[in-house]
């Protein structure tokens, strides 16, 4: 019988209570250690605890590690982990952009250590069943929303409001798990969806609020709708087949309870997290949701700077700011309709 792998949690934030409850209930894996820079979470935990990451990789020597630290802190803990040959499963995004993240899959290659990115939606009940109700047709059209009230999500980690420490707001954190369900359902024989016009409101602080990311795809066209101010929660993805029909799948349906579709999709993040490690397959989509990301943004802020230059001749607009540095106020539109 293979031993459970020995697992640590990096970061105690608001998502880590889902972790820490699959690994619980995990067959194939147990909690060997947690880290948090706050002393008074790990102190709480039965198993050892750390508020330095690099103390508990070097003496706990887990065999993979689950990285819930805030965006920002993505590169440090993940490298710092595949240079010790640590499996590492972090939540999305994989990293603040394209670049990082591109430096992280590199080291893992060459370490030859699993690096996954969490997409927890692509493992949620509802999304499978319309994946079952859609094999066979062909899907033209494909809108995900994700409407939420972020204040209400983040409970404590305030960190999602801060556009440097986030990376931009609901486009760089809410955008990847939208822009991957859109991956798993076109699937493997279509291109990945490439956007075509960006929306994108901020807030007086940098962050986005809200978001209308249009995308093509060779065989579909895909919405992506954000919202980090809505009234209430709603997740939900719509699809139309060449067909003439219509299917929709509510990924908060028969979990009424706060966050409640969380418990499951988990489970299965785990699960595939564990796959990877003791039978390695491709790169996942970590870095494909990054040029997503970067894409959303780099066009809304191109079209800006398009309508605000002068018709005369002028010097050339300065290139768009990476995601998070842009400027605070209004919308940033790209594209048309």
């Amino acid at each position: 019988m293979t031993a459970p792998l020995r697992v640590a949690v990096i970061g105690l934030g608001v998502i880590s209570r889902f972790y820490l409850a699959a690994l619980r209930d995990s067959p194939s894996m147990r909690l060997a250690a947690v880290c948090d820079s706050d002393p008074a979470k790990p102190d709480a935990s039965p198993v050892p605890g750390y508020t330095d990451h690099l103390r508990l990789l070097d003496e706990e020597r887990p065999d993979a590690v689950v990285v819930t630290v805030p965006n920002d802190v993505h590169l440090r803990v993940c490298a710092d982990a595949l240079e010790r040959d640590v499996a590492v499963c972090v939540e999305k995004p994989l990293a603040l952009d394209v670049a990082q993240g591109d430096a992280l899959r590199r080291l893992a290659d060459r370490r030859g250590v699993p690096l996954f990115t969490a997409f927890h939606r692509r493992y949620n009940a509802a999304v499978a069943r319309l994946r079952e109700q859609c094999a066979g047709s062909r899907i033209t059209e494909v809108t995900v929303r994700y409407l939420e009230r972020i204040e209400e999500h983040a409970g404590d980690d305030g960190w999602y409001l801060d556009p440097g420490r986030c990376g931009g707001g609901c486009v760089a954190d809410n955008g990847p798990n939208a822009f991957d369900l859109l991956r798993l359902l076109l699937g493997p024989a279509d291109t990945a969806p490439e956007v075509v016009s960006a929306r994108i409101e901020t807030d007086a602080r940098g962050t986005d609020r809200r978001a209308d990311v249009r995308l093509r795809s060779r065989t579909a066209a895909a919405r992506i709708l954000l919202d980090w101010s809505y009234p209430g929660e709603r997740k939900d993805v719509e699809v139309r087949l060449a067909d003439g029909r219509t299917l929709h799948a509510d990924m908060l349906d028969g979990h009424p309870g706060f966050k409640g579709s969380l418990w499951h999709e988990y489970v299965g993040v785990l699960r595939d997290f564990d796959r990877r490690i003791r039978a390695p397959r491709t790169p996942d989509g970590g870095l494909a949701a990054l040029r997503f990301v970067r894409a959303a943004y780099h066009l809304a802020e191109t079209r800006i700077a398009e309508r605000r230059a002068p018709a005369s001749s002028a010097p050339a607009a300065p290139a768009p700011p990476q995601a998070g540095t842009g400027p605070g106020n209004g919308a940033r539109t790209g594209g048309g309709g």
